[in-house]
């Protein structure tokens, strides 16, 4: 058969002329996993073979939904950008900024309001009515403005934009000023200010009674259109006010756990009492979740509590860490070296058109498409990517930048600082707390973040434990190390826009030698820091190891007691610090000293920074303060607690000391591609919810402690590990306890099989078993794994099974998108399928029909690495294993039932999976062992009655 081509056709649409003869030319391409490809033109759309698609998409022009990703399943390489190469996505990004989009054909669709299409040739076609419907909006409603839009529009046509021509033209459809003379991009010069406010002050006291928050929940639900009324929601927000009652004793917060199954509606719940304290006291309620979706979620649902926009801005602040936000010094960097064509223009006019629309400048998990920087082949130091464009490396000058007035992080903090509601997340609110502790235990006055941390509540609280042993840990590794030097030195070598300690400095320091010595002191001791290629020179893929400096030479050695010890894994290898070679004690003496001739002179330059704070209060000016200030806080943190941290863990291997029984110290390596390439010396409490309860829930007033799955009915007490692992075991009294079921009809929507005759060792058998259910389910399959290697094994073997079956599959670790935009994806579009890890599991809010089948390989029992088993030795042994895998089993099964209309199969291909680890299941779940051929049978039964019709296998 002649293969299926297209050629330009003169007589195309009236419409499609007028704003976009691109698109008259350009057929558009739709690539979906398996390979299974479709095309369209304006009149027909027809099924392609992928050598005819891989010639479609080399040739071009041609029309795609993310260039990189079509490329990779034609078994290509990430294309250039080219004139010839039209991504739909970023026409989106240019027309919607910070707009949300599913990154594909599919999830523009979706997102234009367009029926969802089946199938590539349906999707090729939507795919192009998806582009003239964005061109029609911009034409009718540019945003910001026209004239901003235009001039940003000539300047990536300049560059070669391949949509130039076409967004030109829709601009220029309606009379356009000409208030713009330049090239556009320099949006910081129009970003709005922040401004100062008074200290709003301490807290109140007034006590929320039970009533009054079930009142403000019945408002809430009213304004949000859901008059629909709930028992168990009303009983909650009710229950929940016991955390906003004065306290009676110093250390003795109200501390209440609450477990609200899914459906129960949580958030609300707490947000009615939360929102009621805050008006009689503020400020502030610190809401603090685990991923930065829920975040998201909590800030929409505030728009019930705060329906007009602005109000809602002022009163309801997302707050995450410095490294998650633009920083528009690095952008202004950024585009004006793309300008002079070192850089991806493109990229970085997106990212301003979005940095001009963006609520609040998030990069990470807010209104930034994270998938725009992969869409072409670029290399990562040239992407438009948070990894470039925030201030992951502590080289912010603050008051000392001329964005400073326009900052997000600065706009941020002072919003929390005013806000009623702080939407923040844990591992914000515990390293932030742990370094004021730190600061406040040394008797420093300055102004911390936590100080009002009075009322708190912990969502998605089961993550607790977990984000607590990550900001109370230490860990001196080749990359912290090599952070530091550069933090001190700034840029020696090639990357991006940096300042060091001296550039940052020098200049406010003022007259005294003294200080100024102390500071070349330290640059000249961090020498003994890793720098440019430090890795390449402890654990070289050829040759002899070449370490420079002590800290180098202390990791070789950590590598060869690994070597000699540990066994490697696929993701590394680790063994216990002690009892050391001599090798290892012998580099850890000299890099304990060599960190100790870094940290004196930088003590002695705080001590400076400090006295001149006192010493010229009366002559310091705002910018000069704000700049010592926030240098002060970057000495602290490294100065007086990384450097003690990392010398204390190397005198303790030095002195080869016992084992100190709250602390568990080991090596590890980690591995990428089969080689080492870093090595660590960590340090982690055995019980990280002594620091907790320290710094976090001993000096709150109320403490709120909620998830679905918080409890464990496998105890006798079925809240006794939650207590122990929120820190509340550490508390005089017990805390209060609320456990409300789940209110759908799980006996009726739900099943749940174990496969017993399924060899989960043989990746051909667990492979058989998920196509299998995932074509009895006709799609709208979650297959979680519980390591890497065999999630790419299974989907190595079904990808192209199911794509005969018109089924598509994406896989976390395999795909080259994040898993936020695979979720999104995967939600999209419903009936594809999705192979992902934990972060999967935790993260997927999918309720509908788009997931209705999930499959484990096996059970999610902890790894039992050096620091669990001390855990498990400390907390209860196999018991403490049996709590955390119900756990996780719990918290998947909550993904697949999130509405009171979905129905759902849980599949365990674990034929050893013990029968006392499913009694976390709602009630109504019961477990049925069998035969995986029955289990296709019963799952395709079961969800037979659910289905709109079977999705027809693609010609």
């Amino acid at each position: 058969m002649f293969p299926f081509r297209f050629t330009p056709n003169p007589a195309r649409s009236r419409e499609v002329n007028a704003l976009s003869p691109a698109l008259d030319l350009a057929s558009a391409l739709v690539v979906l996993p398996g390979p299974r490809a479709g095309a369209a033109d304006a009149e027909r759309a027809e099924p392609l073979r992928a050598p005819d698609a891989r010639d479609l998409f080399e040739r071009g022009p041609v029309l795609v939904a993310h260039a990189a990703m079509t490329a990779r399943r034609l078994a290509l390489h990430p294309p250039q950008r080219s004139p010839r190469t039209f991504d739909a996505l970023e026409l989106f990004a240019f027309v919607r900024p910070a707009k949300f989009c599913a990154p594909s054909a599919a999830g523009l669709a979706q997102t234009l309001g367009l029926p969802e299409p089946k199938g590539a040739p349906a999707q090729a076609r939507a795919l192009r009515q998806a582009c003239l419907l964005l061109l029609e909006e911009l034409a009718r409603t540019p945003q910001p403005n026209r004239e901003e839009a235009l001039a940003q529009a000539e300047t990536l046509a300049r560059g070669g934009w391949a949509w130039g021509a076409a967004v030109i033209g829709a601009l220029r459809s309606a009379p356009v000023g000409n208030a713009f003379r330049g090239s556009g991009l320099d949006v910081w010069s129009r970003i709005p200010e922040w401004e100062d406010q008074a200290p709003p002050g301490e807290a109140g006291s007034r006590p929320i009674a039970g009533p009054e928050a079930a009142q403000r929940l019945s408002e809430l639900l009213h304004r949000a259109g859901l008059d629909e009324a709930r028992p168990a929601q009303a009983e909650f927000a009710s229950e929940a006010a016991y955390a906003f009652q004065p306290r009676e004793k110093e250390g003795e917060p109200r501390m209440m756990l609450a477990e609200a199954g899914t459906g129960i509606g949580k958030t609300m719940g707490y947000l009615a009492p939360a929102s009621l304290w805050a008006e009689a006291n503020g400020p502030a309620v610190w809401v603090s979740t685990y991923t930065r979706a829920l975040q998201r979620q909590i800030e929409r649902e505030s728009h019930a509590i705060y329906p007009d926009e602005k109000t809602r801005a002022r009163k309801a602040v997302v707050r995450k860490g410095r490294e998650n936000y633009l920083c528009l010094l690095n952008l202004q960097d950024a585009v004006n070296a793309a300008q002079l064509g070192n850089g991806d223009l493109v990229g970085l006019t997106l990212a301003a058109r979005w940095a001009r629309a963006s609520r609040d400048g998030d990069m990470t998990g807010g209104d930034f498409p994270a998938w725009l920087p992969t869409l072409f082949g670029l290399p990562t130091p040239m992407q438009a990517s948070a990894a470039n464009l925030v201030d992951r490396r502590g080289e912010c000058v603050h008051a000392g930048c001329q964005h400073y007035r326009t900052c997000f992080v600065e706009k941020a903090i002072r919003g929390s600082r005013r806000a009623d509601l702080v939407i923040a997340n844990h591992a914000l609110v515990l390293t932030q707390a742990a370094f004021d502790g730190a600061r406040a235990a040394r008797g420093s006055k300055a102004d911390s973040e936590t100080a009002h941390l009075k009322r708190l509540v912990f969502d998605e609280g089961h993550h607790l434990f977990e984000a607590a042993d990550s900001a109370f840990s230490a860990a001196i590794s080749g990359a912290e190390a090599a952070e530091l030097r550069r933090w001190l030195r700034g840029p020696e070598g090639r990357g991006r826009r940096g300042r060091g300690l001296e550039a940052r400095l020098m200049d406010v320091l003022g007259d005294p030698d003294e200080a100024k010595r102390a500071l070349l002191a330290a640059l000249h001791a961090a020498a003994a820091l890793p720098g440019e290629g430090w890795s390449g020179r402890i654990a070289p893929a050829t040759g002899e190891v070449n370490p420079i400096g002590a800290i180098e030479a202390f990791l070789v050695a950590v590598l060869e007691q690994l070597r000699a010890r540990a066994a490697p894994s696929e993701v590394g290898m680790e063994c216990a610090a002690r009892p050391a070679l001599d090798l290892v004690r012998d580099t850890a003496r000299e890099a304990a000293a060599a960190l100790a001739r870094i940290e004196a002179p930088l003590l002695a330059l705080a001590r400076h920074l400090e006295d001149l704070l006192d010493a010229e209060a009366a002559t310091l000016g705002p910018s000069e303060r704000a700049r010592i200030e926030g240098a002060l806080r970057g000495l602290d943190r490294r100065a007086r607690m990384t450097l003690p941290a990392w010398r204390s863990m190397l005198r303790a291997i030095d002195e080869d000391a016992e084992d100190d029984p709250d602390f568990v110290d080991w090596f590890d390596a980690t591995f990428l591609y089969g080689r080492v390439v870093d090595a660590a010396c960590r340090r982690h409490w055995v019980d990280p919810t002594e620091p907790l309860t320290n710094a976090v829930i001993a000096p709150a007033h109320g403490v709120l402690v909620t998830s679905a799955t918080l409890a464990d009915p496998g105890l006798d007490d079925p809240f006794a590990l939650a207590e122990m692992r929120t820190g509340a075991a550490r508390l005089p009294d017990r805390p209060k306890t609320l456990k409300l079921a789940s209110p759908f009809d799980y006996a009726a929507n739900a099943r749940a099989f174990v496969v017993t005759d399924v060899g989960k060792e043989d990746p051909r058998q667990v492979a058989a078993a998920m196509r299998e259910l995932f074509l009895a389910a006709g799609g709208g399959g979650l297959g979680l794994f519980t390591a890497i290697r065999r999630l790419r094994a299974v989907h190595e073997r079904i990808a192209g099974p199911l794509a005969d079956k018109g089924l598509a599959l994406y896989a976390q670790h395999v795909d080259a998108l994040e898993v936020g935009a695979l979720v999104d994806i995967f939600r999209a579009e419903q009936d594809a399928c999705l192979l992902g890890t934990d972060a999967v599991r935790d993260g997927v809010d999918v309720p509908g029909r788009s997931l209705r089948l999930l499959v484990f390989d096996r059970v999610p029992w902890p790894r039992p690495d050096i620091l669990h088993k001390a855990r498990r030795v400390r907390f209860g042994g196999k018991g403490y294993d049996d709590s955390i895998a119900r756990g996780r089993i719990a918290q998947a099964f909550g993904r697949l039932i999130r509405r009171a209309d979905d129905k759902g199969v849980f599949v365990m291909l674990d034929a050893a999976a013990p029968t006392r680890l499913f009694s976390s299941l709602p009630p109504g779940v019961e477990i049925q062992r069998m035969g995986l051929v029955e289990a296709i049978e019963a799952t395709a039964e079961f969800l037979k009655a659910d289905a709109p019709g079977q999705t027809a296998p693609e010609d």
